[in-house]
């Protein structure tokens, strides 16, 4: 059934989805205008500004984003102009965020809970000054543009950071802000690269600006509620980096008493070096053996007192929880999955590249193409495969994809069309049907081959934990 109704969700139909490609080229004008830097500002920039202005004129916007193109053109780059461009494009981004999930949730039938407004300003919200300093940083880099970064100037965010990383409040600002940097160093001088992330990075930036306004944290946080009942695993989304790991849990939650079933993630993650890859990552989070477990074995969990924002997010304590009975994650999907209510979007999360919804096909068939590309093909409708997505640390491979017949994953839109992360399949072997998940191998490799080759490496999480405490004893 969910084949007739991807008819023509592989791509924008300009029928369908009016304004989204007009919407996407307004966007790309502004990151184009600020590639070369605020502060020389030509004709084609200033008239891509002025588009910005004109797709919100008639929104609460309009005047401010209006007046902030206005003063930019003059040459004034005071800290409302440029936040003011930032909700603009922020908004457009919004926009298209809301008319592909609304088409999407429509596409499969899922109900979706509405965003409520937020309450009063969270006491703990980090000092004027330290957002006075990521501000002033992030106007630098407005007016030198990205062709204009060089070490100098990624060098002058260090005391921001080292401000805004000691306090606790401005966590989400903080690293936000070190992951820029980090990535404006690696690549400087700018001025050098061939193609620039204009896209990411201005992402990057807008968010960080729009989190730096004094007042303005309670947009970016919600109260949570406390939830109990019967969490069904659904897969997990592996978010590996050099120096991080984050292990992203969607499930059915079943909360306890009469309430309709509802759609969560939940995650956990632990700090790591560039050495540790592989099977190896789920050692550092052996702190979650309830979540871990349930991934590896397969079971339900049973959750008391978690809390729950409106976001979705549940997050996570493993001595709130307890394992359950066993839990198809494929049975879970066909009987509770399109039932389930799914969560509200924050509104500084509505941005296309963060969809990501849970879904189930099956009864298809797989092309692959001479560069190893997967595409499902499903009642005529083609459906392309992120592979680049499938995690080192499990089991789930192309070329499981490339056989299966069921299919567990998340529907992501990226560069303009939907395509479809494998979170689980079911495929044949020797006439028997077998599954490979990406939690398969949460407390440790099942596979011969693969225990062998570990056993043959050494554990590098054991070595590196005995000689940081070997120093931290000196």
């Amino acid at each position: 059934m969910l084949a007739t109704q991807l008819a023509g969700l592989t791509a924008p139909d300009p029928a369908v989805d009016p304004g989204i490609e007009e919407a996407l080229d307004l966007v790309g004008g502004f990151d184009d205008a600020f590639t070369h830097g605020f502060a020389r500002l030509g004709e084609q920039p200033r008239a891509a500004l002025a588009a910005l202005a004109g797709a919100v004129a008639v929104t609460p916007l309009g005047e401010r984003v209006r007046e902030g193109v206005e003063k930019i053109v003059a040459g004034s780059l005071a800290d409302e102009h440029l936040t003011a461009l930032a909700g603009g494009r922020a908004a457009l981004l919004g926009a298209v965020h809301d008319a592909l999930l609304a088409r999407l949730d429509g596409v499969l039938g899922r109900s979706r809970a509405s965003w409520a407004v937020a309450g009063p300003a969270d006491p703990a919200t980090p000092p004027d000054n330290v957002l006075a300093g990521c501000r002033s940083w992030l106007r630098e880099l407005a007016i030198a543009g990205w062709r204009g970064v060089d070490h100098d100037l990624v060098a002058a965010s260090a005391q921001t950071l080292d401000a805004v990383l000691a306090a606790p409040s401005s966590r989400r600002l903080a690293v936000l802000l070190d992951g820029l940097a980090a990535e404006l160093r690696a690549c400087c001088p700018v001025a050098t690269m061939d193609r620039l992330p204009t896209r990411r990075w201005a992402d990057l930036w807008s968010r960080a600006l729009l989190l730096a306004q004094p007042g303005g944290w309670p947009v970016a946080t919600a109260t949570a509620t406390a939830v109990s009942g019967r969490l069904l695993p659904l897969g997990a989304d592996v978010h590996e980096h050099g120096t991080a790991i984050q292990i992203q849990v969607h499930a059915v939650l079943e909360p306890a008493g009469d309430a309709a079933p509802r759609l969560v993630r939940t995650s956990v993650s632990a700090a790591k070096v560039e050495t540790i890859t592989g099977p190896a990552v789920w050692r550092l989070l052996a702190d979650h053996p309830v979540l871990l477990g349930a991934l590896a074995k397969r079971h339900a969990v049973e959750i008391t007192d978690l809390p729950l924002l409106p976001s979705g997010d549940l997050l996570w304590r493993d001595d709130q929880a307890r394992p359950d009975a066993p839990a198809d994650p494929f049975a879970t999907a066909r009987l509770r999955l399109p039932e389930a209510v799914a969560p509200a979007v924050p509104p500084l999360d509505r941005h296309p590249v963060r969809l990501a919804e849970p879904v189930l096909l099956e009864d298809y068939s797989t092309t692959v193409d001479d560069s190893g590309g997967i595409t499902l093909e499903l009642g005529g409708n083609s459906l392309p495969v992120d592979v680049s997505r499938l995690p080192t640390c499990a089991p789930l491979t192309p070329e499981s994809v490339a056989r299966s017949s069921a299919c567990l994953g998340l529907l992501r839109w990226d560069a303009g069309r939907w395509r479809l992360q494998p979170l689980a399949v079911q495929y044949t072997v020797k006439r028997a049907t077998a599954e490979a998940h990406t939690g398969d191998w949460a407390l440790g490799p099942t596979d011969p081959k693969v225990v062998k080759a570990e056993a043959k490496a050494g554990d590098a999480v054991a070595v590196l934990r005995e000689r940081a405490g070997r120093l931290l004893r000196r």
